[in-house]
């Protein structure tokens, strides 16, 4: 029997379908690679040994925000372990070209608003009288115990100097002592200019342990209850009440040492638990593996990081030269360090310029074959690449390498909530009015009215340069602003006491500054006592003869 013309063609079709069904698929995909050896205990210098009473001092003094000049900046401030050990706020530095909205643009974390060696706030060409932002995101800083050196470019090395006697204390294995004192004395993040330790070691000599922060985890609280100031505290670490750099730095790095996590799913994979990950977490371990991939060529082990120096071709070298600015080697143009992954999908911002959002496109950047920047990019980025697909994969994967412990900030990833997330300084309101330029002065409110703030600020910025200008007070919170002789008052006018005159500092139009300074008692009789403020610029392009700042209102807490 003939097979008729339609038949003939039905039965080709279905053949095709059943070839390309088979060829379709494919051979099967290769097992994933094997599980890497778990990851080992973290390196601890002979010279700095673990002890309790040193991790929970390190723990307070890395989430104590009076450790800053201003009091509003801790370690914790911009490294936090929920997420992911960085900094979730969103500012940005202008880049080399100090400009803002282009391309060189930087998202960093803000610190505090530049100040002088006398702690009187001045003019920054970029930030004028805001916070300053850094030039680069804040690293994650827990893994850093496996690492030879600290920070983005490695500036931080293994060798602990004694800023005091300059005296070597640990010769090999400090690089998170030696990162743990670099933000205290860095004038965009922690300090005045010219701070030194012993402004550092005195501010916490004379502070209440965790006063501005609030939900103190139950070791730091029970062990202020115990030792309620910071000499005794520091007594209690390391047998004296004297407090150092030195000392500082080893109970940081103590806490930091401690913050280890191992409980991912992927650490009990490494440890012998076949089912720990899931079939598409095994299958996402195969694509990070895979050639196009190669991630684990600098991601590789249970540290997922081999904590060298490599240039990504992220953004051209004149903006930032990263290592080669500290070995001065032109082979390290461009080179940052190798951050570790544990966690990572907890950040929201990645490499160093935090210009790159999600860790899907973070994945994605190398899907694409990395940096279009060529110049001393690595060669191990040749030929790298693979599609969104296998990202998904990648991304699926990473997911197995947080600590669950981490983002429910439990023990020891807790964490006291602090004044700054907490409320602002103080509350503003009213109008201000212009000055000469057209510019009104600007009120400067970063600090905040705590009882025993032994440097209580309010400043002024943006005035006429080298005019009189006056702060004046009113007890009690706003009242509606009221127009006398063209200038905007904010207080009732029946209860203000003007402070001293202040000259600006500064020559011209906009560039004037002043600021005030108190020491605030200790006395509990204070708290909650309200006090309402206002800068008045004495100025003859002004109506009525003065520019008049906004006002503010401070609670003393």
């Amino acid at each position: 029997m003939s097979l008729s013309i339609p038949n003939l063609l039905r039965s080709i079709a279905l053949a095709g379908l059943a070839v390309g069904s088979i060829v379709a698929q494919g051979p099967p995909p290769p097992p994933p690679p094997p599980p890497p050896a778990p990851l080992s205990a973290v390196p601890v210098p002979a010279a700095n040994p673990i002890t309790e009473a040193k991790r929970v001092l390190g723990k307070i003094l890395f989430w104590e925000e009076q450790m800053s000049s201003d009091g509003t900046v801790s370690c914790g401030t911009c490294h936090r372990p929920e997420e992911g050990g960085t900094d979730p706020r969103l500012a940005t530095n202008p880049g080399l070209d100090g400009v803002f909205g282009n391309a060189d643009d930087v998202n960093g974390s803000p610190g505090i608003v530049q100040s002088d060696s006398l702690s009187n706030f001045t003019r920054n060409a970029q930030f004028l009288y805001n916070r300053q932002v850094t030039g680069r995101r804040a690293p994650d800083y827990t893994g850093m115990a496996y690492s030879a050196t600290g920070f983005w470019d490695g500036r931080a090395g293994g060798t602990l100097i004694d800023p005091d006697t300059n005296l070597v204390v640990i010769p090999n294995g400090a690089a998170l002592e030696n990162q743990a004192l670099g933000p205290l004395l860095a004038t965009s993040e922690m300090a005045h200019a010219g701070r030194v330790f012993a402004d550092v070691t005195s501010r916490l000599g004379s502070s209440k342990p965790m006063r501005l922060a609030a939900n103190v985890p139950a070791d730091m609280a029970n062990a202020i209850a115990v030792n309620g100031t910071y000499p005794a505290l520091f007594n209690a670490a390391f047998g004296s009440t004297s407090i150092t750099a030195v000392r500082i730095a080893m109970a940081i790095a103590t806490y930091e040492r401690t913050l280890l996590p191992n409980q991912s799913p992927f650490d009990a994979w490494t440890l012998g638990n076949p089912n720990a990950l899931t079939p598409a977490q095994q299958q996402g371990w195969g694509a990070f593996n895979s050639p196009g991939a190669r991630c684990n060529q600098c991601h590789g082990g249970a540290t997922t990081s081999d904590f060298a120096f490599h240039n990504l071709g992220l953004r051209p070298i004149a903006e930032d030269s990263g290592r080669q600015a500290v070995t001065l080697n032109v082979a390290d143009r461009g080179k940052f360090k190798t951050p570790w992954l544990r966690n990572v999908n907890l950040r929201d911002r990645f490499f160093h310029t935090g210009r790159i959002a999600g860790i899907q496109n973070a994945v994605g950047f190398y899907g694409g074959g990395a940096g279009p920047n060529l110049d001393n990019r690595d060669p191990i980025l040749v030929g790298a690449g693979f599609p969104p697909q296998v990202g998904d994969q990648i991304v699926t994967f990473l997911g197995s390498l947080t600590d669950p412990r981490v983002p429910a900030r439990l023990f020891p990833f807790d964490r006291p909530t602090l004044r700054t997330e907490l409320a602002n300084p103080a509350f503003r309101f009213g109008p201000a009015s212009n000055g000469s330029g057209g510019v009104a002065p600007f009120l400067i409110t970063n600090d905040y009215l705590s009882r025993g703030n032994p440097d209580f600020r309010i400043g002024v910025g943006s005035g006429l340069g080298g005019a009189t200008a006056y702060l004046v007070f009113a007890s009690g919170t706003s009242v509606p602003a009221t127009i006398l002789n063209g200038v905007p008052v904010s207080l009732n006018p029946a209860l203000v006491v003007a402070s001293n005159p202040y000259v600006l500092s500064g020559t011209g139009a906009g560039q004037g500054s002043a600021t005030f300074h108190a020491s605030i008692p200790d006395m509990p009789s204070l708290v909650g006592a309200t006090v309402s403020l206002q800068w008045f610029v004495i100025d003859p392009a002004a109506v009525g003869g003065a520019a008049a700042s906004t006002a503010a209102t401070y609670t003393v807490f």
